[in-house]
């Protein structure tokens, strides 16, 4: 009896300790590359390539101290604080397991038993094709010694008003365009002023911006929230370009894809682009940490609810954090919290449910800025004193939101959900049909933990069938990954079958159950 309870605790030690120096290969990493990674690492969007093996390894440069330092995957709210819809997370399993292969060696092993990487077809986030795509033509930087701020104005050609459901302004060159904001110049009056010094972004109705990172703009657009920007009849379009300082003689051809509702679409509610929080009295001597702050009104509160569809914090690179929220009193409405502001990563963050902000309330922002050796992102070195302005290496305090009136039970719409499943970004219309849902079901064979990943945000029902057919498991979920729990399982074959709720398209893959 002792022998044997010996021998049982000898090969236990040896199984923990071949386990716990099991090494990592391709195969085992490939789907967290494939999910994490390559919605913006594929070849037709953002340089490297992730897709297979050989694209990986040939571009692991700095990724161990990214994930190490959680650079990457870019995501700068801080979610303990809100939500927001496309979070780009990675599990704490997951980034273990990519920081344990890095270390040993980015082994590649069998390549061939990796799963099979998403498709993806289009240079561009949004499906379908524009209403209308506007081009600002080639122009060639002006950007010598100083920054340079440039407005295109181009005509929308419309004769009637129409209702601008969504955006993507696609940068030429995306290492010059620093960033773009886009007016609605409602008269159509305005001209292009091309002379570097357009500070001023004409037009009476925002509609948004781009920055680096920053993701195509969609508004609802089914029941229950159907929303939008008007854009009258005869408007011109305005994107003010900042091209940074030492990029003159560089070539940018940026443009914007619009999609509009079709012509006499009703029940659409309009939302508002705004920037509230505004100061332009920073005063950043060099060695300081300093903080200032913008509330909205500066007097009195709010004058009606509002709903809050979603916010845009802006600053430099002195700026290391950023806090917005509503308040009235002591009573505080949480916005976004960035405990660590990269410049490099900005763009507006939608609400995964309308906020509610009630009348009387005020928006307050802070930002601390960090005009020392210990900023890494400092603009300077030694650091210099920094003060409010337009250029890259002045600061700013510039948040914007994004909001509509608020009407009774806004704040329980599920916008995640309807932006997962809206056609503009899940490619799925309601005149298409499709075969199959396509998924990635791993590991397989599983024992703790089966994962599944979509190709596509979507709302799922998931359910696991054993091999005489007996329904073992069923669930529904909104997004673009779930961890199922197979722990409890007999060892043997089953069946996961997904369906899409919205389209009714499915498919099925057959899994091993290890057991215990």
């Amino acid at each position: 009896m002792k022998r044997s309870l010996l021998l049982t605790t000898l090969f236990l030690t040896a199984f923990i300790s071949n386990l716990a120096t099991a090494q990592l290969v391709y195969k085992d990493v490939a789907f967290i590359f494939y999910a994490r990674c390559s919605s913006c690492h594929h070849q037709n969007q953002h340089a490297p390539s992730m897709m297979n093996y050989t694209e990986t390894v040939n571009n692991l440069g700095n990724m161990l101290s990214k994930l190490q330092n959680n650079e990457m995957p870019p995501w700068s709210p801080d979610t303990t604080y809100s939500r927001f819809v496309h979070e780009r997370l990675i599990s704490a399993s997951e980034k273990n397991d990519l920081i344990s292969w890095l270390n040993q060696g980015a082994l590649a092993g069998d390549t061939t038993l990796a799963p099979a990487p998403p498709v993806y077809t289009s240079a561009y986030e949004l499906k379908g094709t524009p209403t209308i795509e506007l081009k600002t033509g080639t122009f060639v930087s002006n950007a010598n010694n100083d920054d340079s701020y440039v407005c295109f104005s181009i005509p929308t050609g419309f004769t009637q008003d129409r209702i601008l459901q969504a955006y993507e302004i696609v940068p030429g060159n995306v290492a010059i365009v620093h960033h773009v904001v886009v007016n609605v110049d409602t008269l159509g009056t305005t001209v292009n002023d091309l002379s570097g010094n357009c500070y001023t972004i004409y037009g009476q109705v925002g509609i948004g911006a781009y920055a680096p990172g920053a993701p195509a703009t969609v508004f609802p657009g089914q029941f229950p929230l159907k929303t939008g920007i008007r854009v009258k009849a005869g408007s011109k379009i305005v994107m003010q370009i900042h091209y940074p300082a030492g990029t003159v003689g560089e070539i940018d051809s940026t443009k914007i894809r619009m999609f509009f509702y079709p012509i006499g679409e009703t029940g659409v509610r309009p939302i508002y682009d705004v920037v509230p929080l505004q100061n332009w009295f920073l005063n950043l001597p060099a060695n300081t940490v300093s903080s200032f702050t913008s509330a909205y009104p500066g007097t009195g509160g709010l004058p009606f609810d509002m709903s809050l569809f979603a916010v845009f914090p802006h600053s430099h690179k002195v700026c290391t954090k950023i806090i917005n929220y509503a308040y009235q009193g002591t009573d505080t409405i949480n916005m976004i919290r960035i405990n660590d502001w990269d410049f490099e990563w900005q763009g507006f963050y939608t609400f995964k449910k309308l906020q509610k902000i009630p009348i009387g309330y005020k928006l307050f922002s802070k930002h601390i800025y960090d005009n020392t050796v210990n900023n890494p992102h400092n603009p300077f070195s030694p650091p210099q004193h920094v003060t409010a302005g337009t250029s890259t290496t002045d600061e700013m305090l510039f948040d914007g939101i994004q909001f509509l009136a608020y009407q009774p039970g806004d704040e329980l719409i599920n916008v995640d959900s309807l932006l997962n499943t809206d056609p503009l970004i899940s490619g799925v219309y309601k005149n298409e049909t499709s075969e199959s849902l396509d998924f990635i079901a791993f590991p397989n064979p599983a024992n703790e933990t089966l994962k599944l990943y979509f190709a596509k945000n979507a709302t799922v029902k998931i359910r696991m069938f054993s091999s005489t057919g007996t329904k073992v498991l069923e669930k529904i979920i909104s997004g673009e990954y779930s961890n199922l729990d197979v722990s409890k399982l007999s060892r043997g074959i089953y069946i996961v079958e997904m369906q899409d709720v919205i389209t009714g398209t499915r498919n099925s893959k057959k899994i091993i159950i290890e057991g215990n």
